[in-house]
C-alpha cells in the first residue's frame, strides 16, 4: 500500500501543466511545474490529511481525469501512448489547486492550514512560488494562474476548499 500521496500529486500536477502549459521555453516550463506541484501538494495535504485518508485513496483511487478533460475540452482520446497516469488525477485536488493558484490570500490560508496535518510535520516544505510568486513565476504560469481560464475547474470544488479553510462561501461563479 502506498504510504504517501506522491502518485496522486504527480498525476494531478501533470494534468494541470498539460491543460494550462507554461509560456516561454524550458525555464518557464520548470517554473510552471513547480507552481503547479506546490499548489497540488497543499491541496492534496488538505484533502487527505490523515494516514487513513491516504490509505483509502490509495486503495480506491482518486477517480481520474475524464471529467476534467471534458470540462476543459480535452475529452477526445489522449494522444499519449501511455495515459495510465490519468487514472491517478484527483478532480477535487485539481480544483483546489486551481483555486490556490488564482487567489493569493486563499493560498496563504491553505499553506497555513497544512500545519495542522501530519504531512507537513513529516516533511519540511516551502511554498514560496505558490504564495509569493515573482514576476518570472507569474509570466511562466500565465495560463495556470489566469482566473478566467481556470474558473471552470476551480468552480467544481472551490466551495469545499473555502469550507475546509473556514473562509465562507465560494466567490467563484
Amino acid at each position: 500500500m502506498l504510504a504517501d500521496l506522491s502518485p496522486l500529486i504527480a498525476a494531478t500536477t501533470q494534468w494541470l501543466i498539460r491543460s494550462y502549459p507554461a509560456c516561454g521555453g524550458a525555464l518557464a516550463d520548470a517554473l510552471g511545474e513547480v507552481q503547479a506541484r506546490q499548489a497540488v501538494t497543499v491541496a492534496a495535504w488538505l484533502r487527505y490529511p490523515t494516514p487513513t485518508d491516504v490509505a483509502l485513496v490509495s486503495m480506491a483511487g482518486p477517480g481520474g481525469s475524464a471529467s476534467l478533460d471534458w470540462i476543459t475540452g480535452a475529452d477526445s482520446a489522449p494522444d499519449d501512448a501511455d495515459s495510465a497516469w490519468r487514472t491517478w488525477v484527483d478532480e477535487v485536488v485539481a480544483s483546489w489547486a486551481a483555486c490556490l493558484l488564482t487567489d493569493p490570500e486563499l493560498a496563504r490560508q491553505a499553506v497555513a492550514a497544512t500545519a495542522e496535518v501530519g504531512h507537513a510535520t513529516a516533511v519540511p516544505a516551502e511554498f514560496r512560488r505558490l504564495v509569493s510568486p515573482d514576476p518570472y513565476d507569474r509570466e511562466a504560469a500565465a495560463l495556470l494562474r489566469h482566473p478566467d481560464l481556470v474558473a471552470p475547474v476551480a468552480a467544481l470544488h472551490g466551495a469545499a476548499l473555502r469550507e475546509r479553510l473556514g473562509t465562507g462561501p465560494a466567490l467563484i461563479a
